[in-house]
């Protein structure tokens, strides 16, 4: 079980113009109720550490200032979290080579690195994600992977870990990952008391799959030739759905369709049909008691068996352990 640290663990979070005022806050909010419960018992287990290139104040995407220590103030400060949120500033700041050459040097140091949203774009930008998984925001993901092709994206979870890299969905799902922070460095008992007094979840698990996330593909191409094509296919899971089969409905030679439509929607058709299956067969299983088996064979799947491995590949759970989390009967 771990242990309270006999010294704080230094979280350090950096502002750039533009961040999301709750990529920020959500996450913060939860070391600092920590700290509160825990430091009432003991040494405080966390020391929040805001800060910018210059310090002072830094306009968030809502046009508040958020006022911050200059980097310089972390000198000799071991770095334990370094946590960058996401916001609408992300993607320049992801192109800013002084922020770069910061977070590589902080991230070398640090235990473990996380991003909220597109955070994970900052991330990969100074190229700390390559050859690792991660996530982002589901409507953000083909982006992330079309930028960083040596990324592995998943769209599906609302976090990612790989190794000590942490990569959250957007918004709220960085109070989900920050709540696995806590827990793994202090405990259930504790991050659970955290949970409660922020009247949230405790915790909704990394499998837990993103709003819509399987739908992403419809959203990004909803201008694009295959916007009623991607309607018609969620429509008829059951139907036939091989390449070939959609090749000839979209009037299409089946490589030039399969080429085109990875160029408009950033997946491969057998990926995007294998993610609105499961799509529809999480919901199935979310809201009542159908046998695993019928699910798939409505959703398309064939046997249960296809159904599974498609799971794990998406959700790092099996149909069944996905039910048992997040089924209308599951205990809360």
């Amino acid at each position: 079980m771990p242990s309270f640290p006999a010294k704080p663990r230094h979280i350090v979070l950096p502002l750039y113009p533009g961040v999301m005022l709750l990529d920020l806050a959500g996450p913060a909010e939860v070391f600092a109720t920590a700290l509160r419960l825990a430091g009432a018992a003991g040494p405080p287990p966390y020391r929040l550490h805001i800060v910018s290139a210059a310090g002072g104040a830094v306009p968030t995407e809502l046009g508040l200032g958020l006022d911050s220590a200059p980097w310089s103030s972390l000198e000799g400060v071991p770095v334990d979290t370094l946590l960058v949120p996401g916001g609408d500033g992300a993607l320049a700041a992801a192109e800013d080579a002084a922020f770069l050459d910061w977070l590589r040097g902080r991230a070398g140091e640090a235990r473990r690195v996380a991003s909220v949203c597109l955070g994970a774009f900052i991330l990969a930008g100074a190229g700390l994600l390559e050859g690792r998984a991660a996530t982002t925001h589901w409507r953000h993901c083909a982006a992330l992977q079309r930028r960083h092709p040596g990324v592995t994206v998943r769209p599906e979870p609302i976090f990612v870990r790989d190794g000590r890299f942490w990569t959250s969905a957007g918004v709220t799902a960085g109070i989900d990952m920050a709540l696995a922070l806590v827990e793994e460095d202090l405990g259930h008992a504790l991050a659970l008391e955290v949970a409660q007094r922020l009247v949230v979840f405790l915790k909704r698990p990394g499998g837990q799959a993103q709003f819509s996330a399987a739908l992403a593909a419809q959203a990004s191409s909803r201008d694009s030739d295959f916007a009623a094509l991607l309607g018609w296919m969620a429509a008829n899971l059951a139907a036939d759905l091989r390449v070939e089969a959609l090749a000839e409905r979209a009037g299409m030679a089946p490589r030039s369709f399969a080429r085109a439509f990875l160029a408009q929607t950033g997946e491969t058709p057998a990926h995007a049909v294998e993610g609105l299956r499961v799509e529809a067969a999480r919901h199935l299983l979310e809201a009542g008691e159908l046998p695993v088996a019928e699910i798939a064979r409505r959703c398309g799947f064939g046997d249960d068996e296809r159904m599974r491995r498609a799971f794990l590949r998406r959700l790092g759970a099996s149909p069944a352990e996905y039910r048992a989390r997040f089924g209308q009967m599951a205990p809360l």
